[in-house]
């Protein structure tokens, strides 16, 4: 049914896991609060290699990793109906003495 990432033997580097973090209105209230931060990741990569990946990028120390899997949404530009890409959201929880600055 779903990819077993376990015998594929992907090797991804840290960059390809995390593509970009995800900036919004609700992130930032996240990160102040809860100190928790959300990345766009590799639709192939697990929680290991996301918390693999977060500590050796920026440094701290991972507590908790969410993931979510993202559905493309129905798009159409006029007679041609489409979808957006899907992609997959991974929310990082850090360890109450580490923050990451992206500003």
């Amino acid at each position: 049914m779903g990819r077993d990432i376990t015998q594929t033997n992907l090797q991804l580097t840290p960059y390809q896991i995390i593509i970009r973090p995800l900036v919004t209105e609700k992130s930032l209230v996240a990160a102040e609060r809860y100190n928790q931060y959300a990345f766009e990741v590799h639709p192939l990569a697990n929680k290991r290699m996301i918390r693999q990946a977060v500590e050796e990028l920026f440094n701290v120390k991972v507590v908790r990793v969410n993931t979510q899997n993202r559905r493309g949404k129905p798009r159409r530009f006029r007679f041609k109906r489409g979808y957006t890409k899907s992609w997959k959201k991974a929310i990082v929880t850090l360890h109450r003495d580490y923050r990451i600055d992206f500003f």
